[in-house]
């Protein structure tokens, strides 16, 4: 059942980012998103997002984030992990873009 499983969500996440790809505008996307997240989840989203921006910034610990934005020193670590080390570079390709527009 494991693999199964697991290929299973591959394709409905595969799915999912096809689906928010198909979001025209800004307001568009966070209609679906509102649609789409429990107000909870939400909230972690826009907070993971905030972190990694402040940590591509640079210049502040993560106790500092941490009182600054409230996000718990255990998910900063974990976002900035995804930000420098795991092979997704899904934070860094959306912050690079971001930088280029």
């Amino acid at each position: 059942m494991g693999k199964q499983y697991n290929q299973r969500n591959t394709q409905r996440s595969k799915q999912l980012a096809q689906a928010l790809q198909l979001a025209e505008t800004v307001s568009e996307m966070e209609r679906f998103l509102v649609d789409l997240c429990t107000p909870a989840e939400l909230r972690a989203l826009s907070e993971r997002w905030h972190v990694a921006k402040l940590l591509d910034k640079g210049g502040l610990s993560y106790r500092e984030i941490n009182a600054q934005t409230g996000v718990s020193t255990t998910t900063i670590g974990r976002v900035a992990r995804f930000l420098n080390e795991e092979p997704h570079q899904g934070y860094r390709t959306i912050l690079d873009r971001l930088k280029e527009s």
